[in-house]
C-alpha cells in the first residue's frame, strides 16, 4: 500500500541507516531513496530527520563521512559504516528481532 506512510518508532531510523550503509558507502539522498524503494514507498525519510541522524551516527563513530563526486559530478558527502558501526548494527538487529518477536507474541495472545 504505497499511499500509506508509516512513522518510525524512536531509534529505528539509526538501525535502517546502518543497514543501508552495510551494503556500501552512500550519500544522504541515496540512503533516503534506497529506504523508500526497499520499503515499497511506505517509508519516506525527510531530510530534517535523515541528516541529524547521520551526524549523530558519525559523532558516535558508527559511520565515517568523506566528500566525493556524486553520480552527476557534484560533491556529496558519502557515508560508510565503520567497524564499530558493524558491531552496532549486529547488536541493534538482534535487539530489534527480539523486541518484534516479543510484541508479536503479546499481540497474538488470547
Amino acid at each position: 500500500m504505497p499511499d500509506e506512510r508509516l512513522d518510525l518508532p524512536q531509534g529505528t531510523l539509526d538501525l535502517l541507516i546502518l543497514k543501508a550503509l552495510s551494503l556500501g558507502p552512500q550519500h544522504g539522498w541515496a540512503i533516503s531513496e534506497r529506504l523508500h524503494q526497499v520499503s515499497r514507498a511506505t517509508l519516506q525519510v525527510p531530510q530534517g530527520s535523515l541528516y541529524p541522524a547521520l551526524h549523530r551516527l558519525e559523532r558516535r563513530g558508527w559511520i565515517a563521512a568523506e566528500w566525493q563526486p556524486s553520480e552527476n559530478n557534484r560533491r556529496a558527502k558519502y557515508y560508510a559504516l565503520t567497524r564499530t558501526g558493524e558491531r552496532q548494527l549486529r547488536t541493534e538487529t538482534e535487539d530489534w528481532r527480539r523486541l518484534t518477536a516479543t510484541v508479536d507474541l503479546i499481540l497474538g495472545m488470547r
